[in-house]
């Protein structure tokens, strides 16, 4: 998982995405779905309906990666037990084409 504020481009992407959160739920087609980050276009910064969701697997390359320290390294493992008690109480959203709110 990366930190808030890595920089990354996403698989035929063409501008660079910064990681604004993880784990993001939003409501798409009547259903909530689970994303594991949220992103804006690098170096613009975040505008309200252009937010972009992806996953993991969707990132091509990692350009920079956010600030680390021992909070930041408590909240992966509480997050990756989070998901893991609960992969079954939430859908897990797919990528197939770019996927924004604007």
């Amino acid at each position: 998982m990366l930190s808030i504020g890595s920089i990354v481009y996403l698989k035929e992407g063409t501008s660079k995405l910064m990681i604004l959160n993880r784990g993001p739920m939003i409501k798409m087609n009547e259903e909530e779905l689970m994303f594991d980050y949220s992103g804006c276009i690098y170096p613009q910064g975040l505008v309200p309906d252009n937010v972009f969701y992806f996953n993991h697997e969707n990132i091509d390359e990692v350009i920079f990666e956010g600030y680390r320290d021992a909070d930041e390294e408590r909240y992966q493992k509480l997050y990756r037990d989070w998901t893991t008690e609960n992969h079954d109480k939430y859908k897990r959203g797919k990528v197939s084409e770019p996927l924004s709110t604007g």
